[in-house]
């Protein structure tokens, strides 16, 4: 039997996923860690999930909205669309009718939104008669989502209506001003492609700059941890270069020393700028330098 937005499908595709869902079944990443993810770098979080084989997670091709410097952050409502055909149309329209939903495709997926989601949308780069969100539709995520906005593979339209919505960001492909026409929406929070990124329903988007990371919801924790931990390491490192302690060689390597880990440790419990980090915990890596070889020269990402 056909659905959108199926509990049970959504649960079946995060497996991996073992904390609260949403009553749709996506993954609910506490809010802690989004909030965390506004003081990180793109290439902080982006590091531990490649490192883990998530290779295909980054797609840097999208125009912004904004080019104020805001990020995107938020929990994924996904939808993928297929050129319109007349019987596939009547189809999931009649889906749709079944399901009792209101307006277009687009319009129901913005009609499920709530607080902190993002939309991520694949409109197979279709720009003409393409334009997932205008004026009124971002105004309505704005509502629903407090901070939110969407990543649209495909077009937008009403731009200076759209920049007047407070608080969103939108990475899109182009700008077009006709309205969305001549196209079918094939699943609701499902599996979809946005560029060369794969995003699953409930993965946490993080937009900065022109490009847009899709984290998978059961890596967020470790990222945001992994994430912290690489910026101690940089500001411990860059303070060890300048004071000629360690060459840049050593502190570029992958694993760290025992000595090196208990100089860094050392480090974050006495300096005021190691205060936000005492929480982490360094077994993993003390783990590492103890069963590495100490030889070893492979640099850090």
């Amino acid at each position: 039997m056909i659905t959108f937005d199926n509990r049970e499908d959504i649960i079946e595709l995060t497996p991996l996923w073992k904390g609260e869902r949403f009553p749709d079944g996506r993954p609910k990443v506490p809010q802690k860690y989004l909030d965390e993810m506004r003081k990180m770098t793109l290439e902080e979080l982006w590091k531990p999930i490649f490192l883990k084989g998530y290779e295909s997670q980054f797609e840097g091709d999208l125009k912004t909205l904004h080019d104020d410097g805001r990020k995107l952050i938020g929990r994924a409502v996904t939808c993928t669309f297929v050129p319109t055909r007349p019987d596939l149309h009547e189809v999931m329209f009649g889906v749709g009718a079944q399901e009792n939903r209101k307006g277009n495709y687009n319009q129901w997926v913005i009609d499920s939104l709530v607080e902190g989601d993002v939309v991520v949308a694949d409109m197979y780069d279709k720009i003409y008669k393409g334009t997932f969100l205008g004026g009124n539709l971002t105004t309505a995520i704005r509502t629903k989502t407090k901070t939110g906005g969407g990543v649209i593979w495909g077009g937008i339209r009403d731009t200076e209506q759209m920049k007047a919505v407070p608080d969103v960001q939108v990475y899109y492909r182009g700008i077009d001003p006709t309205p969305i026409r001549e196209f079918v929406m094939k699943d609701f929070n499902g599996v979809t492609r946005i560029g060369k990124a794969t995003v699953l329903p409930g993965d946490i988007i993080y937009g900065a700059g022109g490009g847009v990371l899709f984290i998978p919801s059961h890596l967020v924790q470790e990222v945001v941890e992994g994430a912290a931990k690489t910026h101690v390491k940089d500001d411990f490192g860059f303070e060890m270069i300048a004071a000629n302690k360690f060459t840049t060689a050593q502190i570029d390597r992958m694993t760290w020393t025992e000595e090196m880990l208990d100089m860094l440790v050392e480090w974050i419990k006495t300096d005021p700028r190691g205060e936000k980090y005492r929480d982490l915990d360094w077994s993993h890596e003390y783990k590492l330098a103890r069963e590495g070889d100490p030889d070893d020269t492979q640099t850090a990402l």
